[in-house]
């Protein structure tokens, strides 16, 4: 299966290079970066430390929609929104890993998704979705008897808060309760916020260091305490999971996906 990168020499596109080059059956169609990358016209085997793979950096996305049988996206929203527009016109899968998407963008998930096959998670990793699967079920079972808080923190760099693994939490202790997150979610408290509504879904983020990604959804109840954590301590755990889900796009009818579908969950 022939599997494209955009955005691909920032950190993540490197190593979703280096784990389509080790993973059977899959084949490294091609990759891009901006117009004025000096990058353009490196090999993409090169760029990663290997032996040529003979396919080099272009700035040109239509053509590497068309070359490919799927795309692997983890750039930015406005970006993102571009390959949306492309996959659909090319008929194309799209793997979106770009996190902080806009109503616009999601908008343009489901109308592209009429036309060609996309999955899309705020997160890649099997363990996360794993602990989506568990925080759904748990936030059923237990129901508002149990305050949610979700914590997570993410290194210094990172421009979007909380993360969109932290969002897809709070939207799957949501479901679990068959309410609308927009409706209980509280991202921030400062000052006299007065006591904490039954229902309520909080939200804590952390920034500082080289932290990958820590998530803990906590359940807390008079006399207990619930907490359900993952740790990821290197992105290869998001580039396998985003190879793997381009590699379950193959022959799938056209439709919009997330990782809880590829993994079965």
């Amino acid at each position: 299966m022939k599997i494209g990168i955009v955005g691909c020499a920032g950190r993540m596109g490197r190593m979703l290079i280096a784990e389509i080059l080790r993973t059977k059956g899959a084949k490294l169609g091609g990759g891009t970066e901006p117009a004025k990358s000096p990058l353009l016209g490196t090999d993409l085997g090169v760029l990663v430390g290997q032996k040529a793979a003979g396919v080099k950096i272009t700035s040109d996305a239509k053509a590497l929609f068309e070359a490919c049988d799927a795309v692997i996206d983890f750039t930015a929203p406005a970006a993102t929104a571009k390959h949306i527009e492309l996959a659909r016109a090319a008929g194309t899968a799209l793997i979106v890993g770009t996190t902080g998407l806009p109503a616009a963008v999601k908008r343009a998930l489901k109308a592209a998704s009429k036309k060609t096959v996309l999955v899309q998670a705020p997160n890649m990793s099997t363990g996360v979705n794993v602990l989506l699967s568990f925080t759904e079920k748990l936030a059923r079972v237990l129901k508002d008897d149990y305050d949610i808080e979700i914590v997570e923190m993410h290194h210094r760099h990172k421009v979007d808060a909380p993360s969109g693994t932290a969002l897809g939490l709070g939207e799957a202790a949501a479901k679990g309760r068959g309410v609308a997150l927009e409706k209980v979610s509280r991202r921030t408290r400062d000052g006299q916020v007065g006591a904490r509504p039954k229902g309520e879904i909080g939200f804590a983020t952390l920034r500082g260091g080289d932290v990958v990604g820590d998530h803990t959804v906590i359940f807390a109840a008079d006399g207990e305490r619930i907490e359900i954590t993952h740790k990821a301590s290197s992105r290869e755990v998001f580039a396998r999971g985003a190879v793997r889900a381009a590699m379950w796009t193959k022959n799938r009818k056209a439709g919009l996906y997330t990782m809880q579908d590829v993994l079965g969950l």
